[in-house]
């Protein structure tokens, strides 16, 4: 390689954002073109989020890996480490603004067939124009790379078949201005209708992207760094390992690290989606994104940039996110061969023609209906009107799935790995006992407790003060806030505390006959606080457990699946004890517990690399990774955006029983799906020979074009009448 054309920047691996891609054959083209560069190990590209990764030898330069994607016909830029995803850009106009404009134009064409009107010739010219060179210079400007990268597309094939309807509609008007039949309506069309599938697809891609920007949004902008006694607010990017940073309450932690001086609790559910703030002092770890609760910490920073733990779900995101939808790949490589096909059957049409009667226009009017017949309007437009009818549905039933992809694999899942908070269980810790002490009343025990947690809005507060509702309150004087601990203040003339075991043994409280009762709740995943009675003599006066219920719905909708012959896993991040107790109610036989985001995704993983198609069900932060890394990934709506986002499918309602009826609908979408595509190519089977021998005029041929898209829509429609048994209950 000449390194003095070439920015001496030298890497390993790297990451560029391409431009102008559209189908799977791009991305083949894409990938060949890098991997033609001397020194390119390997080379992987993602069309959802349009980058490409390469791992390359050291001497190879990011300026030869974009000058090989220029020619090719593809711009490239470099992608710095972790940076956010771009917004796109439309120039100011809704994207939805050239299927509007096409229909609009092309509408007044297809008045002859609707209406029996025949337009002036000049004026179906003047409509179809602006429809053919300016809506359509897309496909020509694909159609081009494609045939100068030696292949052929869908693209290409649009442009082939409307431009020779747009021709012979020319010549006809200049040769007959008389003309009857002009097939201007044909090209406008076909143009409009797949732009429309253009469109869909390009919505959905766009989707995939948000995931990626919700993650970025958790990442704070600035860190205030301790220099000395000073402390400085400086951009995250600024900060070093080692560096002490300052975490106010109510802040989001900037860097990875660990606590250097303060307690708190903290909120990190981005890690472990779990529902209660954790503890922390001095000598623990925290994670960058996480929210500091009541106390102010400092952090000495162990990790940044790339190497954090948001950083790292990030990639993990990114990667399970580069899969290709089956039939999508299926449908490429068809038209890949279907091209080049039509263009000789097309060129031996015209041939046979004019040898058997001399007739130029009539080869060429023949010729034309072949290639407008062959155009791929129904083959365009059988996945997106599937997915709209599919998904409408669904929707109104509290189930979105936002594409194609997750509605190919979701009918085929054999596994379906449940998280468990705020999934199967309600996500909110709920008071489940209240032991009070030999000589105390349980309800003086809930009023003292309920005393001290007036005024805080921790979730085990809410909880204790739920569960003494309908109880005498109390009245409390100077409750604080012990941070990582409890609380204290002074009830009645008297001081109590209520807080953790190591507040407890901070007080030198003896358990007595109640600490079998705390171990034994604590085994199982329950939090346990204590009340302590201060004065000369610290007694306690009982204990209160906390845990998260499980959901009405859990159990029947384990039930359903398996009755369907599919396997259920839970995964959490919570204790073993706490996981067992949920699995029993539920009827899970496997569980994996005290699993984080890397090993979440890891056993996704593995489940499917033994052949499995796994589903994983998931509302936090933390599942996000397992969620991209599944199958098919199922977001419960009212958890975290990341989850929703990185989710193929998403349930609206908090119901477990909703998976079972989303892998219903995905299975009767796929096979309209499947239906539309054979539909598709059976009129092209069975069209183009007829064209080919005469049968089949131009305007014939472009109304069973347009017969053949209506019946793919006609059958997605048939889907409205799906109704799921979650639905059909609450009725």
């Amino acid at each position: 390689m000449n390194s003095t054309t070439a920015p001496a920047t030298a890497l390993n691996d790297v990451t560029l954002q391409v431009s102008g891609m559209s189908c799977a054959s791009c991305v083949r083209r894409v990938e060949k073109a890098l991997q033609a560069v001397p020194g390119v190990l390997r080379a992987s590209v993602n069309l959802a989020t349009e980058k490409a990764s390469i791992q390359a030898l050291p001497n190879v330069s990011v300026a030869a890996l974009m000058a090989a994607l220029g020619k090719a016909g593809y711009p490239a830029t470099l992608v710095e480490a972790c940076a956010p995803p771009a917004p796109e850009a439309h120039g100011g106009l809704p994207a939805w603004w050239p299927v509007a404009l096409g229909a609009l134009l092309s509408l007044p064409l297809m008045l002859p067939m609707l209406l029996g009107v025949v337009l002036p010739g000049w004026l179906q010219l003047l409509l179809a124009t602006p429809v053919q060179f300016v809506l359509g210079a897309r496909f020509y400007r694909a159609g081009w790379g494609a045939l100068r990268a030696g292949s052929g597309n869908m693209d290409l094939l649009v442009a082939l078949g409307t431009s020779a309807a747009y021709g012979l509609s020319v010549y006809l008007l200049l040769r007959h201005p008389g003309h009857a039949h002009l097939y201007f309506e044909a090209s406008a069309a076909v143009i409009t209708l797949v732009l429309l599938g253009k469109f869909l697809e390009q919505r959905a891609k766009r989707q995939t992207t948000d995931a990626i920007r919700a993650l970025n949004a958790l990442r704070p902008a600035t860190a205030r760094v301790l220099r000395g006694d000073t402390e400085t607010e400086v951009p995250v990017a600024e900060v070093r390992v080692g560096d002490l940073v300052a975490v106010r309450p109510g802040d989001r932690i900037p860097v990875d690290g660990e606590i250097a001086t303060g307690h708190s609790h903290v909120d990190e559910s981005l890690i472990t989606g779990e529902s209660l703030p954790v503890a922390k002092s001095p000598g623990e770890r925290v994670t960058g994104g996480a929210i500091n609760a009541e106390g102010a910490l400092t952090v000495r920073t162990t990790a940044i940039g790339a190497e954090t733990t948001l950083a790292r779900i990030i990639r993990m995101v990114e990667s399970a996110q580069a899969a290709k939808a089956p039939i999508q790949r299926v449908v490429d490589r068809v038209s890949a061969v279907f091209v080049p096909v039509v263009l000789a059957l097309a060129a031996l049409t015209f041939a046979g023609w004019l040898m058997h009667s001399g007739n130029a226009e009539q080869a060429l009017v023949n010729a034309v209906a072949v290639l407008v017949i062959a155009c791929p309007c129904a083959l365009g437009l059988a996945t997106p009107t599937t997915l709209m009818a599919g998904t409408g549905v669904a929707a109104r039933q509290g189930i979105l799935i936002k594409d194609a992809e997750a509605l190919e694999l979701a009918h085929a899942v054999t596994i379906v790995a449940f998280d468990k908070t705020g999934t199967l269980t309600v996500g909110q810790p709920t008071l489940t006992a209240a032991l009070p002490a030999e000589g105390i009343h349980r309800e003086e025990l809930l009023q003292l407790a309920a005393a001290l947690q007036r005024t805080s809005s921790h979730p085990l507060a809410l909880a204790v003060l739920a569960a003494a509702q309908g109880l005498v309150a109390l009245p409390v004087e100077g409750a604080i806030a012990l941070p990582g601990r409890g609380v204290e203040g002074v009830v009645q003339g008297r001081r109590f505390a209520l807080g953790s075991a190591r507040l407890a043994q901070e007080l030198g409280v003896d358990g007595g006959a109640l600490a079998g009762e705390a171990r034994r709740l604590e085994a199982e995943g329950q939090t346990v606080s204590w009340l302590v009675e201060g004065g000369t003599e610290q007694r306690l006066l009982g204990l209160l457990a906390f845990g998260d219920r499980v959901k009405d719905t859990a159990a029947e909708a384990v039930a359903q699946l398996q009755a369907r012959g599919i396997r259920t896993v839970m995964l959490t991040g919570d204790s073993h004890g706490a996981a067992a107790g949920v699995a029993q109610a539920l009827g899970v036989t496997e569980v994996h517990a005290e699993v984080l985001p890397a090993d979440k995704a890891a056993v996704v993983q593995q489940l499917r690399e033994g052949g499995a198609v796994v589903a994983f069900v998931g509302d936090g932060i933390n599942d996000a990774p397992a969620l991209a890394a599944a199958s098919v990934g199922f977001a419960m709506a009212g958890g975290a955006d990341v989850a929703t986002e990185a989710a193929g499918v998403t349930l609206m309602r908090g119901d477990p029983r909703l998976v079972a009826d989303a892998l219903d609908v995905s299975r009767r979408t796929y096979a309209k799906i499947r239906q539309g595509l054979f539909w598709a190519f059976a009129y092209n089977v069975v069209g183009i020979p007829l064209a080919a021998f005469g049968l089949l005029s131009p305007v014939i041929a472009g109304a069973a074009m347009a017969f053949s898209s209506v019946s793919v829509v006609a059958n997605a429609l048939t889907l409205k009448r799906w109704r799921g048994t979650a639905m059909q209950e609450r009725r």
